[in-house]
């Protein structure tokens, strides 16, 4: 009797270490998500910004696209990779990089839903101009991205510059809609 009663006592605990070990998995999964999420969103600066355009196009899915508005475009949606990349080589983004720029990616609120995720946060652009550097443009950004074969790929950027419009704090108040 006391031996059953002990094998019985055993399979419980052990439920409960698997049951806890599952949970830290998810978590631990989570978390390396978030950082994968990050790492590429953080690549996107210092590829555009040093003309690598066609690796910056490669961040994205196949087909998904950028829809931005400002400088060059007011809701103008561009398709990856070969619309990205020949926005990325066209003549004012290589004017920003032969003048000196750096796109920066503020840290995004980010929620994952499994195999999708998306990101809700700001971006700069920093010009430089003779001795100074100054910020040129601000943003709102929602990321929708999917995890691939390669990793974590953007499937959608959608990027308002921040003028006061309607847009562009209904932009900002997607991050209520993310847990």
């Amino acid at each position: 009797m006391h031996l059953r009663r002990i094998r019985r006592e055993r399979g419980r605990a052990l439920r409960g270490v698997d049951q806890r070990l599952d949970e830290l998995e998810g978590r631990l999964r989570a978390a390396e998500d978030q950082l994968d999420i990050l790492r590429l969103l953080n690549r996107y600066g210092p590829l555009v910004d040093s003309g690598s355009a066609a690796e910056a196009a490669d961040l994205w899915v196949a087909g998904g696209g950028y829809d931005f508005t400002g400088v060059t475009g007011d809701g103008t949606r561009v398709e990856a990779p070969r619309g990205l990349a020949a926005l990325y080589e066209g003549d004012v983004h290589a004017g920003l990089v032969a003048a000196g720029v750096a796109h920066l990616t503020a840290t995004p609120h980010i929620a994952l839903h499994g195999e999708t995720a998306e990101a809700v946060g700001y971006s700069l652009v920093i010009r430089k101009e003779d001795d100074r550097w100054f910020v040129w443009r601000a943003a709102i950004n929602h990321w929708a991205l999917a995890r691939t074969a390669d990793g974590w790929r953007i499937t959608e950027r959608y990027n308002r510059v921040l003028d006061g419009s309607a847009e562009s704090r209904a932009t900002m108040r997607r991050i209520l809609a993310s847990p």
